[in-house]
């Protein structure tokens, strides 16, 4: 039934198991993805939708490394925005929303165009472990898989359990059973493990919402995409998402079921994400808030279900029905399905290695919800990580860690190792203190050399790169060195509030004031004929105008990464006995000791260690 022995197993099909499939199957490892239900993989199973505030950066790198995310989201987009375009290009976001059953099935046929890749449906069950190394994995059917590395990326199944009201039952996701058995053998080999909970709204028949009594939001005027390659185009059409509020009626009618609710009877023990409450929890929390908003968002191109963002909830479906039709809109609401809550195992992430293989147990990689993470770019971008290095570990060769100023994913996983988290993790934009660096425009710029060294991304792809960046440094070499002169620049200076030249000067330093915008710039006559004789995509006169714009920031956040990253060039050997280290404070020792940083730079990033101890550290090791 099976080869005699795989490089990579996956366990699980969801965002994380299919980009870690596809990464490991894409370098040349034989690679087999098990999971529960061959219908449903990569099943967008909350919110039809991929990127938003730090998430789109991360879709964008998945992109730049090779990944798939970005290429099915331009592909099965409904609407593309790019979100907080008032602010600075740090905090530019792409988001599109998907057609949720294209993007599942597009997802699978891309899979089962990938060479190297087979496929089962079964639930994995076990582990089969020798000594303190991972040989494989056991189904529910009795069937035994021998693999070189496993990965598992089991999302909400581990012993998932559904809450609606006061009703619970067994379950990964509506419609689909829990799995069980890995988590009780990872705690036998001296795991810790733990519980997290998330909640999903309510579905909709939109052909009973009134849409004349919400606000209408369409997509770009221009709308761009996530993949770098040439594969995808930009939407043509697109179709428009709605927003409405609940009000204090809808807040009351909620409250009257509260006593009825899981969250607050007890019966949910675990902790939930802080930054996308259920309803309830909104209105218990913020109590002088009279309204909130409500994102209705369509599931495709020709369903009529649709989501209710911002609506998720445990409570009872009469309580759900009772307050949701008195949201404006939603007088006439038909149900397709309720809301509720799911609780599942996940496993502290300070337990694993920078590479995502388990400190415990070689071989074994972990991506995704068992993370203790949420969302579905934070999964896929663990995904990928974990496919790229269980490949390398079975090639023998050196592992792939992103450091924190060249991606979001590096910011995320070391995060992860080496903070931990006690509630699901989300990225945000805050949470990467290079973010001038970690832009979504140039992704391309950072990753896709190491990708390509790799086997992940094509030549064609390089060489795209390769060209954008040649066109980009050469206009801004044009800006550096063409003057212009106070007559034509003072015209639109004056027109803009910003005090007129007096003498000629370099345009690079002109067009830097802040005043001026793209199109201001793209006024001045030899801008257009630089620009009439280099035909030039829009991606590249982006691209020049951030640099133009942010070079002073971009240059300073250039400076500090070179000075943190010497840090991360001193390593600490695995067996460093911090017992010996007699002046270290004991709460810096017992978290080195628990965590074992990889470097000294890792180690000045747990929390509560202080600045001394990382003196003391380094003189320790002759520094």
């Amino acid at each position: 039934m099976f080869q005699d022995r795989y490089d990579v197993v996956v366990v699980g099909g969801g965002h994380a198991g299919s980009e870690a499939a596809a990464s490991a199957a894409n370098m040349g490892m034989k690679t087999l993805l098990i999971t529960m239900s061959l219908q449903n993989i990569a099943q967008m199973s909350c919110n039809p939708a991929m990127g938003g505030i730090a998430k789109g950066q991360i879709v964008r790198e998945i992109d730049a490394m090779g990944g798939y995310s970005g290429i099915v989201t331009d592909k099965t987009a409904i609407q593309f925005r790019m979100l907080n375009m008032s602010k600075g290009p740090a905090m530019w976001s792409p988001r599109a929303q998907s057609d949720r059953m294209r993007f599942a099935e597009t997802w699978r046929l891309m899979l089962e165009q990938t060479p190297n890749l087979d496929f089962y449906q079964d639930m994995v069950s076990g582990l089969i472990i020798e000594g303190n190394q991972i040989v494989g994995v056991k189904t529910q059917l009795g069937l035994e898989v021998f693999s070189k590395t496993v990965i598992l990326t089991n999302g909400t199944f581990l012993n998932g359990l559904i809450h609606i009201g006061e009703k619970q039952f067994g379950g990964g996701r509506a419609g689909e059973k829990a799995a069980f058995g890995i988590t009780e053998d990872l705690v036998r080999l001296g795991f810790d493990a733990g519980r997290m909970k998330t909640g999903t709204p309510p579905r909709i028949d939109g052909r009973s919402l009134d849409y004349s009594k919400m606000e209408e939001q369409p997509g770009d005027e221009n709308p761009a995409k996530f993949s770098y390659s040439d594969e995808t185009k930009p939407l043509q059409k697109q179709r428009s998402c709605f927003m409405t509020y609940t009000s204090p009626e809808v807040h009351d009618l909620l409250r009257e079921g509260f006593d009825r609710s899981p969250m607050f009877t007890g019966r949910i023990k675990s902790v939930g994400p802080r930054y996308c409450p259920s309803i309830e929890d909104k209105i218990n929390r913020f109590a002088d808030k009279q309204r909130h908003q409500i994102f209705v968002e369509p599931e495709g191109w020709d369903t009529v279900e649709v989501y209710v963002n911002g609506f998720s909830t445990s409570l009872p479906e009469d309580v759900q029905a009772k307050a949701i039709r008195q949201i404006a809109g939603f007088e006439k609401a038909k149900f397709f399905r309720p809301g509720y809550a799911i609780e599942y195992d996940y496993f502290p992430p300070t337990q694993l290695k920078h590479t995502l293989e388990t400190k415990l147990i070689d071989n074994l990689f972990f991506a995704g919800q068992i993370n203790g993470t949420t969302g579905y770019e934070e999964a896929a971008a663990q995904g990928l990580m974990a496919g790229i290095n269980a490949a390398l570990k079975v090639q023998e060769k050196q592992p792939l860690i992103l450091r924190r100023n060249e991606a979001y994913i590096g910011v995320l996983i070391d995060d992860l190792i080496t903070k931990g988290t006690e509630e699901p993790y989300r990225m945000f934009t805050s949470r990467a203190e290079y973010r001038t660096l970690l832009r979504q425009d140039n992704a391309d710029f950072r990753l896709t050399e190491k990708s390509h060294r790799m086997g992940l991304a094509s030549e064609n792809r390089l060489r795209r790169m390769e060209e954008k960046k040649k066109e980009t440094e050469k206009m801004l070499s044009f800006f550096k060195e063409t003057s212009v002169k106070p007559e034509e620049a003072n015209l639109v200076l004056e027109e803009k509030n910003s005090l007129p030249m007096k003498q000629a000067d370099k345009m690079f330093k002109v067009f830097s004031r802040p005043q001026l915008d793209l199109n201001d710039i793209l006024q001045f006559k030899d801008v257009k004929q630089y620009l009439d004789g280099n035909q030039l995509d829009d991606e590249i006169i982006e691209q020049v105008y951030i640099q133009l714009k942010y070079s002073g920031y971009i240059e300073k956040e250039i400076n500090n990464a070179e000075k943190l990253n010497r840090l991360e060039d001193v390593k600490i050997p695995d067996n460093f006995d911090y017992d010996k280290v007699k002046s270290l404070s004991y709460e810096s020792r017992e978290k080195f000791k628990k965590i074992r940083p990889a470097t000294i730079s890792q180690a000045s990033r747990i929390s509560g260690v202080s600045p001394s101890d990382i003196s003391i550290l380094l003189i320790h090791m002759g520094r």
